[in-house]
């Protein structure tokens, strides 16, 4: 997620937290000790009344607290439908293709999806769209969307939990850096968890010992430590997730957006303090103690570890790029050439399209985000999104 750059919006709510989430901690913490940052994060997150995706969805938007590809312009709905129409094509066409988009937000890109889906009357029958979302708000934010375009007439259902037998495509869009993750710091050969207590009247750190083995295992298994010294994110729910994911996917792809490096990057010894960052007013923090519940918490995505999970689930790893190369390969600047050739005269537009294509291709924003793609008995053949043609 970026921060976004100042606009005209109207004012957000004063309250900078959550009262009664910031009392239900403090209870917590006061009866049963301090609890693990993921404890933490999560009820921020995701209290079903309080947390941050519970109660501020006027804040996820182009005047909110930070943007996704979908608020930019429409055009990246259209090129990943552009991608998804490739992947129904080269499955045979079946009569059914599922596109399952987990955690949709508003709902900007389903709308955008199934908007571009119609130019192929065929690929429109065909798609059945489907969102999981556990947040009603947002729920509510998507029905309305979709309402508002006009696209009621589309199959499109709404789950709260993953479907079973998919034949078509898992998608998600900025969806596990958001997932609530354990901290730690190494100290010599051990790892220490970072833990929230509570002191003074504020929500501070507190080292304890791990409260899971499976968070020195995630280590085991990649074969190394964080620096001497250095504070990292674990997700062990994005593993956890992959596992759900490839179980539901009989047959076709996991096509996944999301902020991340491999586990030598994020975990290099250089990254001291980790990458667990803070989005509010369209600025970014590294303090989670701060306006509780009504700022987003994010850390980028260990994709070698996603990678490997998916693999030993039964996924097959076919190809991984950054957004820049996968809107490009797939012709996000055609029409910006196309324009500049054959209407010349037509200046202001080359330039607002040509602005709206580097908002989504800075590979220092948004450009950066990675696209991994993974697949059961689906075919192999590299999909356009993934060439370098």
């Amino acid at each position: 997620m970026e921060p976004m750059p100042p606009a005209d919006h109207a004012p957000f709510d004063s309250i900078t937290e959550s009262a009664p989430l910031v009392a239900e901690l403090q209870a917590r913490i006061e009866r049963d000790g301090p609890i693990t940052f993921r404890d933490f994060m999560a009820a921020a997150l995701y209290h079903p009344k309080h947390g941050y995706y519970s109660t501020n969805v006027g804040t996820m938007s182009r005047g909110g607290d930070y943007v996704t590809s979908p608020e930019v312009h429409p055009v990246f709905g259209a090129l990943v439908a552009k991608q998804l129409r490739e992947m129904w094509d080269v499955m045979s066409r079946p009569g059914r293709f599922d596109v399952v988009e987990m955690g949709a937000g508003t709902g900007l890109l389903a709308r955008d999806i199934i908007r571009a889906a119609g130019s192929d009357a065929a690929f429109a029958a065909a798609l059945r769209y489907r969102i999981v979302e556990v947040s009603p708000a947002l729920t509510r934010a998507q029905r309305r969307t979709i309402e508002d375009a006009d696209l009621t007439e589309a199959v499109i259902d709404w789950l709260d939990t993953l479907p079973d037998a998919i034949e078509g495509c898992v998608l998600s869009n900025e969806l596990v850096d958001a997932f609530p993750v354990h901290r730690v710091v190494r100290k010599g050969d051990d790892l220490r968890e970072v833990c929230v207590a509570r002191r003074d009247g504020r929500f501070v750190d507190e080292l304890r010992p791990l409260s899971s083995d499976a968070l020195r295992r995630y280590f085991d298994d990649l074969g190394f430590l964080p620096g001497e010294g250095s504070f990292a994110e674990v997700n062990l729910d994005a593993v956890s997730w992959i596992e759900r994911v490839a179980a539901s996917v009989r047959r076709g792809y996991v096509l996944t957006f999301d902020y991340g490096y491999e586990a030598s990057a994020l975990y290099a010894p250089w990254r001291r303090d980790g990458t667990l960052l803070c989005f509010y007013r369209q600025d970014a923090s590294s303090d989670p103690y701060q306006r509780i519940g009504r700022q987003d918490v994010t850390a980028s995505v260990d994709f070698t570890t996603l990678k490997r999970a998916g693999e030993r689930a039964g996924l097959r790893t076919l190809a991984m790029t950054d957004q820049t190369s996968f809107l490009v390969a797939l012709g996000i600047g055609d029409p910006i050439a196309a324009l500049a050739s054959e209407r010349p005269e037509q200046m202001e537009e080359y330039f607002a399209r040509r602005r709206v294509v580097m908002n989504l291709i800075d590979p220092a924003r948004l450009g950066r985000v990675k696209v991994l793609l993974q697949g059961k008995d689906a075919p192999a053949s590299q999909l356009r999104g993934f060439t370098d043609d």
